[in-house]
């Protein structure tokens, strides 16, 4: 009988020693889900992002890591498909546990991860530009809301070259949006649309497009196509001879990596409109690409949502510091108003939409295939993600 109560004691004592072991490692880290495009079309844009993203991870752990624990990243893939973001989120907050969830490009991706962290009250890290017209307490939106990117690139192509304005984009929520946008600035500044053509995402017919723009002979092509199905567009527009000393092209979703992947001679020349470039001169941007290319190869560039990507996870870690808590009704209060000294200058958290303040910055493309700044706004502009300060945009929320 002795024996037999030894025994029980001695299992349950090694039980009790095991799961304290476990508690204890447990711990020790914090899990985070890192979810993009690694396969499919969006993959050209989300991977370079989610780059940026393990490098701050990296660099945050060497560090001493968030509340004294180190972050584990639990990557998933969205093959480029909306559905697919959504389940994967879903895992990701159910199974994996995650304190938060970094990733989405494309509107379509965002909308379905939406419901899914606003369901279980997680919180998703965007860090792309967008339409604009959403506000959610469970996401924060670390790219250009439209007065911050759209709108002040439609004033700088009116002014410089015209305002005879051909739209064209993917067939998604994005483009549809911001081009709703752009025609009723156009309005007020009146101007005139020529076109407004859209392609699903990851097509490569353009041919009716280009001999539209070919008829109408716009002043300025307003480009919002997204992923891979901008190579197809540019090489058909530089065939048709549609250069940009002849047509110049304004680009919403192309940045450094895009770039390098279409081919610097079919886009020389042309527009682009960010909050941040390679070239960006401020002395935490030249540490950020000398770690980035350090950590992937210099032959890698940066670019706006590689950027965005990076201060997200460091906001993150920095809002968890200041509320001295993982949990995220914690951490959103804590991130309201919390400043970031970023490689593109300083960025702010509007406490009342969770938006950024960003600088406006518009870029041209040059031989080398980086981007020359231009133009840019004196200072960090407010967000505005409901244009509620243009009076041409009244019903536009509708």
């Amino acid at each position: 009988m002795k024996k037999f109560i030894y025994s029980t004691f001695f299992i349950l004592f090694s039980i009790s020693f095991f799961l304290t072991g476990c508690k204890k490692k447990e711990q020790n880290y914090i899990k985070i889900g890192l979810l993009h495009s690694l396969t499919g079309t969006m993959a050209i844009s989300e991977k370079p992002v989610r780059d940026s993203e393990l490098l701050a991870i990296k660099e945050i752990n060497e560090a001493g890591g968030v509340l004294g624990k180190k972050i584990i990243p639990v990557e998933e893939d969205g093959e480029s498909d909306p559905y697919t973001f959504g389940e994967k989120a879903r895992k990701l907050i159910t199974e994996d546990k995650v304190a938060a969830i970094f990733g989405c490009w494309t509107s379509s991706s965002r909308k379905a991860v939406k419901p899914v962290v606003e369901e279980y009250f997680n919180l998703l890290w965007y860090p792309v530009q967008y339409e604009g017209m959403e506000a959610s307490p469970n996401i924060m939106y670390m790219g250009a809301s439209p007065n911050q990117q759209v709108v002040p690139a439609i004033d700088y192509c009116a002014e410089k070259f015209g305002k005879r304005m051909f739209l064209v984009g993917s067939d998604y929520i994005f483009p549809r949006t911001a081009n709703r946008i752009i025609k009723a600035q156009l309005a007020q500044l009146n101007g005139e649309c020529l076109g407004e053509a859209y392609v699903p995402l990851g097509s490569t017919d353009f041919d009716e497009i280009i001999d539209d723009i070919l008829r109408e002979k716009p002043d300025v092509i307003i480009n919002s196509i997204n992923g891979d199905s901008n190579t197809a567009f540019f090489k058909k527009l530089y065939e048709a001879g549609i250069t940009s000393d002849k047509i110049p092209v304004m680009s919403f979703s192309i940045s450094e990596e895009e770039i390098k992947t279409i081919g610097v001679d079919y886009l020389k020349g042309n527009l682009l409109a960010w909050n941040y470039y390679e070239t960006t001169e401020t002395v935490k941007n030249k540490q950020f690409v000398k770690d980035y290319k350090t950590e992937y190869g210099n032959e890698r560039v940066t670019g706006d949502p590689i950027e965005a990507g990076y201060i997200a996870i460091y906001m993150w870690a920095m809002a968890c510091e200041k509320a001295q808590s993982y949990d995220v009704e914690d951490v959103r209060i804590a991130a309201k108003g919390l400043s970031f000294t970023a490689p593109e200058g300083t960025v702010t958290i509007d406490g009342l939409n969770q938006h950024l303040y960003k600088q406006v910055r518009i870029g041209r493309i040059d031989e080398k295939g980086l981007i020359d700044e231009i133009w840019a706004t004196d200072g960090s502009i407010k967000p505005d993600p409901y244009l509620s300060t243009y009076d041409w945009a009244r019903g536009l929320q509708d």
